[in-house]
């Protein structure tokens, strides 16, 4: 379906890829009554792991930004299926949690899970800005640098 968010998206440039399918045993996505739980998200680009590494090691901050987004994008790819298509349907942003794969002396988790927050800030607007946290850990599956979740209010 095309709509304001999906001329948005065309905008900025960014293609949404069909949402991938999960990597174990859990759902991509539930919908309870009009809030959207979003399962992690990682840096997955047409099957394929992009930044696979440590922050302060093998990737910059700039890096881990970009990873962030790359996130985001896959985020807005599982929302998207649980809108049946339709990511006019969401109302707001409401949580997101960012985690980064960092060497113990990089401490700057909050500017990386920006490439986030930004992405849906652009996509979405005021409805965008919301509640986060923003991680440090020792290691991710498959060691990606992030991973991103989120929390999201839909209309019926």
């Amino acid at each position: 379906m095309t709509g304001t968010v999906e001329a948005r998206l065309r905008e900025l440039g960014i293609e949404i890829a069909a949402a991938p399918p999960p990597a174990a045993n859990y759902v991509p996505f539930t919908v309870s009554g009009d809030v959207v739980f979003v399962s992690g998200q990682g840096t997955l680009v047409n099957g394929e792991l992009q930044y696979v590494g440590k922050l302060g090691r093998e990737f910059t901050l700039e890096d881990g930004y970009q990873a962030a987004r790359l996130c985001a994008i896959n985020v807005l790819a599982q929302l998207r299926a649980a809108c049946e298509g339709d990511l006019d349907r969401v109302t707001r942003v409401l949580r997101l949690g960012g985690f980064v794969n960092s060497m113990p002396d990089f401490t700057a988790q909050p500017k990386v899970v920006n490439g986030a927050s930004d992405l849906l800030v652009e996509v979405f607007g005021e409805i965008g800005r919301h509640a986060r946290t923003a991680i440090g850990v020792p290691v991710l599956p498959d060691d990606i640098a992030v991973e991103v979740d989120g929390i999201f209010e839909i209309r019926g």
